[in-house]
């Protein structure tokens, strides 16, 4: 990727860590000015207890050739938000690119329970976390990023499909289809404006949490003591995609889709930061649903 794109302004909700942080350095990298947010800072952690902070991604920002603007903000919180995008309308007077990336739902996951054994509480709080913190923040940012045309919205989700395999917990089912139909639902509304709005999904991330996990960094992750661990992607491939498609001056041409991090790279021609391109959905498909031995040859 060779497009400048100084003077752009960007805001990365969710830019702690994992893809939200790759995102904003690979903006960054373009020369966005991009404002990474989140909860987890130097004045303390959030409730996922994490050590990464937002002042680390916006040094990350900083050292790719970008502006990057760390802000302390919880997005399920209207007033906050409300206050960050007239912090950016006076600072930089433009939004051009907003990544809905807040989650912070997995700590509240019960994985294979049914809805009558799933506690309610914390799946309420995972739908809080994962779609109420979208809705508050475009409704905020979207007025300033319509006054130009070109804006794009870009709704971080976990899959493709909205009738697609089914996620084994209703809650973390509901939040992921329900950011791709509130990616879908945007489009519609920025279409007279000149904006886009697309969902985009990883394929099996690498994040830090996944490498802490399994007791690997990124430099020894193909030692992890786990079958398939040879198809997953670094954050910086989805990071890479979707700042490829923010610097597309015809991105207006993917409205309404659900992109994954392949789609974006084939589009694209990008690659991973180890040069692959791994192709997680296909494998997915050809290797691991028919129980075949782990096998990446041909898939990154």
């Amino acid at each position: 990727m060779t497009a400048s794109m100084k003077g752009k302004v960007a805001l990365v909700a969710g830019a702690t860590r994992a893809s939200g942080r790759a995102i904003a350095v690979e903006l960054g990298a373009l020369g966005f000015t991009v404002y990474a947010t989140g909860r987890s800072s130097a004045a303390g952690r959030s409730e996922m207890d994490r050590p990464e902070t937002i002042e680390q991604t916006a040094a990350l920002v900083d050292a790719a050739g970008g502006k990057g603007i760390a802000v302390r903000i919880d997005h399920s919180v209207p007033g906050e938000v409300a206050a960050l995008v007239e912090r950016i309308e006076a600072d930089q007077g433009r939004l051009d690119v907003l990544v809905n990336n807040v989650w912070g739902g997995d700590m509240f996951t019960e994985w294979g329970k049914p809805i009558w054994e799933h506690s309610v509480e914390r799946g309420l709080r995972m739908l809080h976390q994962g779609v109420d913190t979208h809705l508050i923040t475009s409704h905020h940012a979207l007025p300033l990023l319509i006054r130009r045309p070109g804006g794009l919205v870009v709704e971080m989700t976990d899959g493709k499909a909205v009738d697609g395999e089914y996620r084994e917990s209703v809650y973390y089912d509901l939040v992921k289809v329900s950011v791709i139909r509130l990616a879908q639902a945007q489009a519609a509304e920025l279409r007279d404006h000149g904006a886009a709005a697309v969902a985009v999904t990883p394929g099996w991330l690498r994040s830090e949490r996944m490498l802490d996990k399994y007791a690997v960094t990124e430099e020894t992750w193909r030692s992890a003591e786990i079958d398939h661990f040879g198809i997953t992607e670094s954050p910086h491939f989805v990071g890479r995609g979707v700042a490829a498609l923010a610097a597309d001056p015809a991105n207006v041409r993917f409205t309404g889709q659900t992109l994954s991090s392949i789609d974006l790279a084939t589009e694209f021609h990008l690659t991973d930061i180890d040069g692959s391109r791994p192709d997680f959905p296909r494998y997915y498909a050809e290797v691991m649903i028919p129980g075949h031995p782990p096998r990446e040859e041909g898939y990154r």
